[in-house]
């Protein structure tokens, strides 16, 4: 019975070792991910716009080469591009690395905006067909709508940030003496039966 195990044990650690420097060698590759995020101001003019950022992570354990980024997903007819470009390319990006590309956009138009992920292409040395990754998608904008005003309850707020732990501190502290102080029910029916 031992001996099976033995032998078991043995063909497991074979076959893990054979199996490592395959599992090795493919994971010596550029792993991209892209954060991809958009913010909206309002200006005095009745327009609006859009400050979108792109942020690209290299987390594989090596470099990516020929990288390019390409964000079509702004219409025409609703945006347009006050700085910066929607595509961008890079020599390299080293691994464990970040770039990171911003542009500003303006809108005229009323609209609930839906958009896409960017698209990055990068090059990997081992591979010749160029790979692809997406960004995260940014959550729908509502360009122009008319917004309640956000002031409503803005001195509540500084006033729950400013002094929230010293209330939560001093209301454990007098619920506290309040239990201390305050006769239970049953010591006061023991005292009023120890009198007769």
């Amino acid at each position: 019975m031992a001996k099976q195990i033995a032998k078991s044990l043995i063909f497991l650690l074979f076959a893990l070792f054979l199996v490592s420097p395959s599992t090795l060698a493919s994971s010596d590759a550029p792993f991209i991910v892209a954060h991809k995020k958009a913010s909206l101001t309002r200006l005095k003019s009745g327009a609006e716009r859009v400050s979108v950022s792109i942020d690209i992570y290299n987390q594989g354990s090596s470099t990516a080469y020929d990288v390019s980024l390409t964000d079509d997903s702004w219409s025409k007819d609703v945006f347009e591009i006050i700085t910066g470009n929607t595509s961008m390319s890079w020599e390299r990006l080293d691994a464990g690395s970040l770039l990171s590309h911003s542009f500003v956009l303006e809108s005229k138009v009323q609209a609930r905006f839906y958009g896409a992920p960017a698209v990055i292409t990068y090059r990997v040395p081992t591979k010749a067909a160029l790979q692809e990754a997406y960004s995260t998608p940014i959550l729908p904008l509502d360009i122009l709508a008319d917004r309640p005003p956000e002031k409503k309850f803005e001195w509540a707020k500084r006033l729950l940030a400013k002094y929230g732990s010293l209330i939560s501190v001093i209301s454990i502290v007098v619920l506290f003496v309040y239990l201390v102080a305050t006769p239970s029910k049953s010591s006061a029916a023991k005292g009023s039966k120890k009198k007769r």
